[in-house]
């Protein structure tokens, strides 16, 4: 018999009626045996009340869960032995779901459930029941409480709080580890029956892991789970109720098992010898190939220690782990050179830092190869006999002198011919220059310690086969000196005497300059040029010396100015010395030797005007001859103001250059009457186009014979413009309309010289300028032009 067909004939035992009928009798005891209440109360209608026992027993309803019938479920029965039958008593329920989920029949006292009820969301209901007189209302019997208690029946299958668990164990562990703890917990009653009694199965992750019945714990089931093949499980556990028999409810839930790295698995190199090239000549601490050991472990477990423990090239080489790659890094420790040794071998050894002691019988958990080591030869720059080079040289020397040499070879075993050059970005004035086959360096122009003391150059070597490979170095010239200049005065000075001077006067007191620089320090010497009688120079033997007087007395009248020779003398070798002229002013003093005036064209001033009231003055005369002459200036270039005010009274006058006019028809400007009859002029009349300035008489020129040429007509004119001074100061044109009288060829237009016989030169045109090239081009061709 299935699940299923047992479940359904239980359901339908449960609620047949015969089988469910429980019924609570109100059982009344004899009615004579009535006791009176311990206390007389007396009533209004005189009669003691007595205390009469109660007529009903009460008892537990209960009611099995999850009814699936079509009508209601039946609970039990209400009766008191009162109830006559003829209907006179009334039932009432009240409490826990009286009225909607439990309702009772008034006359019968029948209770029934409307729904089916569900243990779990409560297991029993508490409820109250009294019968009353249905014509009366009053209760016959006291009000009492009963409970419905509610049968449980396996209805909720076990539940797990996680649909899916994550565990971890360590692989390799030994046969029942824990792994995890599972619970699956049920809702129905554990105190009715086996509904709630859960055991727990493994569905799926045999043979590698087990389960406990009762607890739920996971436990390991094989030994020595390698994670190296295996790393994750999935288990599915069962949890079923009724004690895990048949009929019982089951849940399920998953659970994936990563088995966590030990170190059980040593390194190992994939080669058992191993080849690398280093090209020569490699920095050092430079890599030049790497190695690496292999590990089925992860994480620090997986961590590898690389070092060099036996070979040839210990001393010339050196190993680093790099910790991110797990890789050992070889580098070159000492310089290497291919032509001593091209070919090194090394034992390389790659170890574990974390060392499991469970595992030690695995083995050593170490590795080791041979790494062989090529140097090739490649072509490299020259290479110089020093890291920089410090010449020293006297700036007296010679232009062409040689003041050193740099060496450079070619380090490859062809060694090439090397060449050397200066950089001439370290030396711009081009001072030095060097001899490209031996490295000689020279110098091209005089040194000069005073302008320059150090000179930084860098010098090239490049291989002559291959000017690619090049090395620089860097040369440092120290310029020494030479005492090759004399000492000078310090500053200038302004000296003075008083004219009341005593002779052995301190007047000044000089020093010396020197531009060299001597080992020994700087020494003056100072003296006189010649014998001075009215002064002398003493020596302090500090670099300085005292201007001295040697008469009593000085008259600036007589000599204002003394000039004194002083030779000033250096102490090395060769001895340098040059003379300064010190320039002595003879000055009126007071009596504390203040000087008040050194001029003697001072005494000459009148007493009663000061100096201050002089410059005042003169300051002032000053400033009148300015604002003359910048008002004369001012009034000779003041511009004429044009007569013509309206926008409307504008005629053709010729007020910009260039500007060729209105012609001949434009009579308004200028009257040029007189141009067409020259016995015809009138008086000069004013210029309408200016404001006469001065009203100078006109001068009448002879009139031009009326057979005068028309070009020395137009010259006359012009002189007298250029001569008038009315005529404005600007450029203007003047234009003249007078072609001459009774001419000869009677008119120029050209519209009549086809039809004339007679041939005029008009060569003097060309020679009138550019202006005219135009007209002598058109009357200026002979026959040629009747031709065309």
């Amino acid at each position: 018999m299935t699940i299923y067909q047992f479940l359904l004939l239980f359901l339908l035992w449960v609620c047949l009626p015969h089988f469910c009928s429980p019924e609570i009798m109100f059982r009344r005891t004899p009615v004579p045996q009535k006791r009176i209440l311990g206390a007389r109360v007396p009533r209004s209608d005189g009669k003691i009340l007595h205390r009469q026992k109660r007529g009903w027993m009460w008892n537990q309803f209960f009611l099995l869960e999850e009814y699936t019938g079509s009508d209601y479920q039946y609970v039990g029965k209400l009766h008191s032995d009162q109830d006559k039958g003829d209907g006179s008593l009334k039932y009432i329920l009240s409490g826990d779901g009286a009225g909607t989920l439990f309702i009772i029949d008034e006359k019968t006292g029948d209770i029934h459930a409307t729904r089916r009820i569900d243990r779990e969301e409560k297991a029993f209901y508490t409820l109250r029941a009294q019968a009353i007189n249905r014509r009366t209302l009053r209760p016959v019997e006291p009000e009492s409480e009963f409970v419905i208690k509610i049968h449980d029946i396996n209805d909720n299958e076990p539940t797990f709080p996680e649909e899916i668990y994550t565990a971890s164990v360590p692989e390799m562990s030994v046969v029942g580890t824990s792994v995890v703890q599972v619970t699956a917990t049920d809702a129905d009653d554990p105190s009715y029956g086996n509904s709630a009694r859960v055991i727990y199965s493994i569905l799926q992750g045999q043979p590698y892991f087990s389960v406990e019945p009762e607890t739920g714990i996971i436990r390991t089931a094989l030994p020595n789970m390698n994670r190296e093949n295996r790393e994750q499980y999935q288990v599915v556990i069962q949890a079923k109720d009724m004690g895990g028999q048949m009929g019982g409810l089951s849940g399920t839930t998953t659970v994936n098992i990563t088995l966590t790295d030990v170190n059980d698995n040593p390194p190992r190199f994939p080669q058992s010898k191993l080849s690398l090239t280093c090209l020569n000549p490699p920095q050092l601490a430079q890599p030049i190939g790497s190695v690496k050991a292999t590990d089925a472990d992860t994480g620090k477990n997986a961590e590898v220690e690389y070092r060099i423990i036996d070979g040839d090239g210990t001393d010339m080489f050196d190993i680093i782990t790099e910790k991110d790659t797990q890789e050992g890094i070889i580098t070159v420790k000492k310089p290497l050179d291919y032509e001593s040794r091209r070919l090194y071998t090394l034992k390389v050894e790659a170890e574990n830092t974390h060392v499991d002691p469970r595992f030690y019988y695995l083995g050593p958990f170490k590795d080791t190869t041979i790494v062989k080591i090529s140097i090739e030869d490649v072509d490299e720059p020259p290479v110089f006999s020093r890291s920089s080079y410090l010449f020293e040289v006297h700036e007296d020397i010679e232009v062409g002198t040689i003041i050193g040499t740099v060496m450079a070879r070619d380090p490859d075993s062809t060694s090439s011919p090397v060449r050397f050059s200066l950089d001439r970005h370290t030396d711009l004035d081009r001072i030095f220059n060097i001899h490209s086959g031996n490295g000689s360096l020279y110098t091209s122009k005089p040194l000069d310690r005073e302008l320059s003391q150090w000179h930084n150059l860098t010098v090239i070597a490049a291989e002559i086969n291959n000017p690619k490979e090049m090395t620089r170095v860097a040369v440092f010239v120290r310029i020494l000196d030479v005492n090759d200049n004399a000492p000078q005065f310090a500053v200038f000075y302004d000296t003075f005497v008083c004219e009341n001077a005593r002779p052995g006067q301190l007047i000044q007191t000089i020093s010396a300059v020197d531009k060299d620089d001597p080992l020994g320090g700087q020494k003056f010497f100072f003296s006189l040029a010649a014998v001075n009688p009215n002064f002398t120079v003493q020596d302090n033997e500090d670099n300085t010396a005292r201007i001295l007087t040697r008469k009593n007395g000085f008259n600036r009248h007589e000599i204002s100015t003394y000039l004194l020779p002083v030779v000033i003398s250096d102490n090395d070798y060769p001895i340098q010395s040059s003379t300064g002229t010190l320039t002595i002013r003879v000055c009126a003093c007071d009596s504390q030797g203040n000087m008040q005036s050194c001029s003697a064209e001072a005494l000459l001033l009148p007493a009663g005007l000061s100096t201050g009231a002089l410059i005042a003055i003169l300051l002032c005369i000053i400033i009148l001859l300015v604002i003359v002459v910048l008002f004369a200036a001012l009034k000779r270039q003041r511009k004429k103001e044009p007569l013509i005010l309206s926008k409307e009274d504008i005629r053709d006058n010729i007020v910009s250059y260039n500007d060729e006019g209105g012609g001949e028809e434009d009579t308004q400007a200028f009257d040029i009457g007189t141009l067409r009859n020259p016995a015809a002029i009138e008086e000069k009349k004013l210029r309408r186009d200016i404001i006469p300035e001065t009203l100078f008489i006109p001068r009448r020129t002879p009139t031009a014979p009326d057979n005068a040429d028309v070009r020395d007509f137009i010259n006359e004119r012009l002189k007298e413009h250029d001569l008038d001074p009315t005529a404005p100061p600007y450029d203007s044109l003047a234009t003249y309309a007078y072609e001459g009288n009774d001419s000869i060829a009677e008119s120029l237009s050209s519209l009549e010289s086809g039809t004339t016989d007679g041939d005029q030169n008009y060569d003097y045109l060309r020679e009138w300028g550019p202006r005219f090239n135009k007209l002598a081009e058109m009357y200026g061709g002979g026959e040629s032009d009747k031709d065309a």
